[in-house]
């Protein structure tokens, strides 16, 4: 079994490759209409409902709600910035970027950044169509899943350090997280695997005939990624006030504007017990 790029299915080329990119200076000030505070340059992608643009083409989504509030309390500035996720780590090397926030997964990875977090819980779930006859993860055995390149789920299938996790005939792993779904409404994988929160939020917004298996592949914390060797103290901050936002329901009352339940999303404490 092996990771199959984008060349492996010519006609997905026709949807084209999301160019996103971005660079500026971690100790610009803000000159907007806002109090003038430092900014944090964020590295992110499209990814709703974390993070997505609104109808004026600016910044939207949980992430971006969460960390306006975060780093707000702590007298910053967030500015959000498009990058290709799979260059996440060149842009962190090159500070382009202070932090990676969208999403991200810590587990596995918690030696390779300088965390902040976890804010938020986030299972990874396999989904097929509607009428598949894939039940459970075991029905997987000798099948095509699609994948987004440079994330958890790719790991977890390329890999299989999970037993559970069953030998499937190929994976193909995409730059473009929107032509997952494309690629299994087409029928040209029997499978993808992301968030759970993304997967239900392209069913809401398309009215996908998508189904998600009961069984996740992984239940993870999800925070905030900052260079490993940095030696700022945001990070361990960041994290202090992710607490005091749980605890004063202001994260909560983010999640309610996005997520029809938020109690699961929100038991943290579980995660970091395990």
């Amino acid at each position: 079994m092996k990771s199959k790029y984008m060349a492996v299915i010519p006609f997905l080329f026709a949807f084209g490759v999301l160019l996103i990119s971005g660079c500026s200076i971690t100790t610009q000030k803000s000159t907007s209409s806002q109090e003038n505070m430092p900014e944090i340059i964020i590295g992110s992608d499209d990814f709703p409902p974390f993070n997505y643009s609104d109808e004026n083409g600016e910044p939207a989504g949980i992430d971006v709600d969460i960390a306006n509030e975060a780093l707000g309390r702590l007298g910053y500035k967030p500015v959000f910035t498009k990058i290709v996720w799979d260059d996440k780590d060149k842009d962190l090397e090159n500070k382009e970027i202070d932090c990676l926030w969208g999403c991200f997964s810590m587990d596995g990875r918690e030696n390779d950044y300088k965390w902040a977090g976890p804010y938020m819980v986030s299972r990874q779930v396999v989904a097929v169509n509607e009428n598949s006859n894939i039940k459970k993860l075991s029905d997987l055995s000798g099948k095509v899943i699609a994948v987004q390149a440079s994330t958890k789920p790719e790991d977890i299938f390329l890999n299989r350090m999970n037993p559970s996790i069953p030998l499937v005939k190929d994976v193909y792993s995409l730059e473009n997280r929107k032509l997952l779904f494309t690629s299994l409404g087409k029928g040209y994988v029997d499978a993808i695997a992301a968030h759970e929160t993304s997967i239900q939020q392209y069913i809401k917004d398309y009215g996908a005939k998508i189904r998600i298996l009961d069984e996740a592949i992984l239940t993870t914390g999800i925070g905030v990624a900052f260079p490993k060797n940095t030696d700022s103290e945001l990070p361990e901050k960041l994290t202090e006030v992710f607490k005091e936002m749980r605890k004063d329901g202001s994260e909560e009352k983010i999640l309610k504007k996005y997520l029809p339940e938020t109690s699961g999303y929100l038991e943290v404490d579980k995660i970091e017990d395990n």
